[in-house]
């Protein structure tokens, strides 16, 4: 049975989040009363078209069990792979077979998320004929550096974008895609590189910065100000 008219959540959740040099993976660091993962999976809700969120954790994660989610909607756990897009690949299968036509992948360390972002970016995708991605323009100068220690030259920031989460698309284009390519593809980095590598353009929607991803030390730090200002919303 095909769902009309609604979108499952895809987080990919079963990396260990090394640059963060914590104890637990990043998505289970305590951001006040609740996990990252807790406040990502809250912020998932605020539209209700998102009607099922399909969370893909390693199949030993030891800490999913031990947390409270209360829900608006479904939530259904499923094993994740050895990489993003297998996660990502294994959430999508699971959302297509239960009928939804869309789904929304969206990173499990983006715990800011607001409901307008993810109100327009499923409008954008929904009446787009690839899908839609939130995302910035690039704001600050980029350098490129060929040791990882000087710089070589600036990189011409006036047509780059920063691709953010949630990103929108049907869910068999997006299967297939990485079925066809791989789930060990090197450039598949987010799920619009699935359809960029097959000659598409997904449409950009502005994002903002609150939508931050935590992925250094200190990041935790900013987004729990955020949410502790509900700024984010």
């Amino acid at each position: 049975m095909t769902i009309t008219n609604a979108v499952a959540a895809v987080v990919p959740a079963a990396g260990v989040g090394s640059r963060m040099q914590s104890e637990v993976p990043k998505q289970y660091l305590k951001l006040g009363d609740y996990t990252v993962l807790q406040w990502t999976l809250q912020a998932l809700q605020q539209d209700p078209r998102i009607q099922h969120i399909f969370v893909a954790t390693q199949a030993t994660d030891p800490y999913f069990a031990e947390l409270s989610l209360p829900s608006k909607v479904k939530l259904t756990r499923v094993d994740g792979g050895a990489s993003r897009a297998a996660s990502v690949a294994a959430g999508v299968q699971a959302a297509q077979a239960a009928g939804f036509t869309w789904v929304a992948v969206h990173d499990a360390a983006r715990p800011c998320l607001s409901a307008s972002e993810l109100t327009a970016v499923i409008d954008a995708a929904v009446t787009d004929e690839v899908g839609a991605i939130l995302a910035l323009p690039v704001a600050d100068t980029l350098k490129r550096s060929t040791d990882g220690r000087h710089i070589a030259q600036s990189v011409d920031r006036t047509q780059l974008w920063q691709a953010l989460t949630p990103q929108v698309f049907r869910s068999a284009d997006l299967l297939a895609g990485l079925q066809q390519l791989g789930t060990d593809h090197p450039a598949l980095t987010d799920e619009a590189s699935v359809f960029e590598l097959l000659g598409k353009q997904p449409q950009l929607v502005l994002g903002r910065r609150q939508n931050l991803k935590i992925t250094q030390p200190g990041d935790e730090h900013i987004a729990a100000l955020l949410l502790q200002d509900n700024l984010t919303r």
